[in-house]
């Protein structure tokens, strides 16, 4: 069983998570002002690329609290998990292909 690292309760069996998608989405300002377009490209539209991703997870089964996590989907290992509002470890971030980076520069 695949251990997720937690970063309020620590090492969890993964059956206690639960995957949020794609992680550091800017919501637009002003969402009755954005297209049609805009707002589905928003809701729908992420980044699927072989490699390691910045995703959002719940620790359903512990604390309930949302998390980041830098995530090999090659490999399904964790590089690394923070606290949401936190940037990535530097070290992590800096194994994360810039394609898979968000268009802030921030995993």
């Amino acid at each position: 069983m695949l251990l997720i690292e937690c970063p309020y309760c620590g090492p969890r069996p993964e059956l206690e998570f639960s995957h949020g998608g794609q992680a550091h989405i800017a919501r637009p300002q002003n969402p009755a002002e954005v297209s049609v377009q805009e707002w589905t490209d928003f809701l729908y539209m992420r980044s699927n690329l072989k490699g390691v991703h910045a995703e959002r997870w719940r620790h359903t089964h512990g604390c309930a609290r949302f998390f980041n996590a830098l995530r090999d989907t090659t490999t399904d290992m964790f590089l690394a998990t923070y606290k949401v509002g936190e940037q990535a470890p530097p070290g992590a971030a800096a194994a994360m292909p810039a394609a898979n980076r968000t268009s802030k520069g921030q995993p």
